[in-house]
C-alpha cells in the first residue's frame, strides 16, 4: 500500500513540475487530485492497521451463556495473630537499633460472650417497596469491619465492637444487608412514612 502512495506522490510532483513549465492548469489539477488520492490511501491504511491492532488486543467474546447469579461473598476468615518481623542483627544497620521482641501479654480472664452474641445475626427481610424508599434515604447506620450486616446504633449484637458510620443508601450499594435483630430497614421506613 505504501508503495502505491509513493508512486502517486512522485507522479503528482512530476505533474506539478509539468504544470509550472507548460503553464497549464489542467496538469496542476491532476497533480492535486493525485495528492488527495495518496492522502486518502494513507488514511485508509492507517485505519486498517489500527483496526487490526485493536482486534488483536481485544479479548475474544465468551460464548453467550445465560447469566448466572453472582456467587455470595465468602465468609471472612477469623483474623490471625499478627507477628512483628525483626531483622537479623547487622542486616539493617546498628544492632543496637534493632528492637527487642515484646513479650506476649498474658491472657486476661474475661467473660465470654454468649454464643448467641457471637453468631452473625440473620438478615432482615425487606419488602421491595421499602427498598426503593431506602435507596433515597441519607440516614446513618453502622457497620462492623469484616461483617456483612448494617445495624442501628442501639443493636444489642454490636456490643463493644468498633463501629463504622455509613449512610444507609451507600451501605446497600456496597452490598451490606440489614440486621435481623435491630431491623434497621423497618425502623427507618416507619420513621419516614
Amino acid at each position: 500500500m505504501l508503495y502505491i502512495v509513493l508512486v502517486l506522490v512522485l507522479a503528482a510532483l512530476g505533474l506539478l513540475v509539468t504544470a509550472l513549465i507548460t503553464a497549464s492548469s489542467l496538469w496542476a489539477w491532476v497533480s492535486i487530485d493525485l495528492s488527495v488520492l495518496a492522502g486518502l490511501l494513507l488514511v485508509a491504511d492507517w485505519l486498517r492497521r489500527r483496526r487490526r491492532a485493536s482486534a488483536a488486543s481485544a479479548p475474544e467474546p465468551a460464548e453467550s451463556a445465560p447469566e448466572a447469579e453472582p456467587e455470595p461473598a465468602p465468609e471472612p476468615e477469623p483474623a490471625e495473630e499478627q507477628t512483628t518481623l525483626i531483622p537479623k542483627a547487622g542486616e539493617l544497620g546498628d544492632p543496637a537499633d534493632t528492637p527487642s521482641p515484646e513479650p506476649e501479654p498474658e491472657p486476661v480472664a474475661a467473660e465470654e460472650p454468649a454464643e448467641d452474641e457471637e453468631a452473625e445475626p440473620d438478615e432482615e427481610k425487606t419488602p421491595a417497596a421499602d427498598i426503593a424508599l431506602l435507596a433515597d434515604l441519607e440516614d446513618e447506620v453502622v457497620v462492623v469491619d469484616e461483617h456483612p450486616r448494617y445495624h442501628l446504633r442501639a443493636c444489642p449484637w454490636l456490643g463493644r465492637r468498633e463501629l463504622i458510620p455509613i449512610g444507609i443508601g451507600e451501605a446497600r450499594q456496597l452490598g451490606f444487608t440489614p440486621c435481623g435483630r435491630c431491623a434497621p430497614d423497618a425502623t427507618l421506613v416507619a420513621a419516614h412514612r
